[in-house]
């Protein structure tokens, strides 16, 4: 079990066991205690204030635990976005330099259209701009992965 994982839960742990211990040696009655003292201050009118004060610390402290939760969703999406954007560079890549075999074919070949190779070529830059920009995205969401693919117009 990782210690750290549940910090304030240990922490919560060994300071209820404190109270417990020191109720139990002094003989004092924590909740009585508690009671008492709310009565004390209701002379006051400041014990609305600790209610609203802890209302707002336990709002506080779910909105933090859900901020950090989806905090860490956001890193695991950008880890799984990087790992299949770097396998799909290397796949990529590997095709890109197993078709230059063809260009070189082609470029053998006599009589072969001029035109084709240079549509070759002009695919061929396509390709690699676009792997680029897939790599560069800084905001991962559907309408950015989209953009950075989309053929730019008139290229084609």
């Amino acid at each position: 079990m990782n210690i750290r994982r549940y910090k304030l839960t240990w922490i919560g742990l060994g300071i209820a066991v404190v109270i417990l211990v020191y109720a139990h040696f002094v003989e004092v009655d924590p909740f009585d205690w508690l009671v008492s003292f709310f009565k004390s201050v209701e002379d006051y009118e400041v014990d609305e204030i600790f209610i609203g004060v802890f209302v707002l610390l336990v709002c506080l402290a779910v909105d933090l635990f859900r901020q950090k939760r989806d905090q860490k969703v956001e890193q695991e999406k950008l880890k799984v976005y990087q790992a299949m954007i770097s396998s799909s560079h290397h796949i990529l890549n590997n095709f890109l330099n197993q078709m230059q075999l063809f260009k070189i074919t082609a470029e053998r070949t006599p009589g072969f259209d001029e035109d084709i190779l240079s549509m070759y070529d002009t695919i061929m830059k396509e390709a690699s701009d676009q792997i680029e920009e897939l790599s560069s995205i800084s905001e991962i969401s559907e309408t950015t992965i989209k953009k950075a693919v989309m053929p730019e117009s008139g290229t084609r």
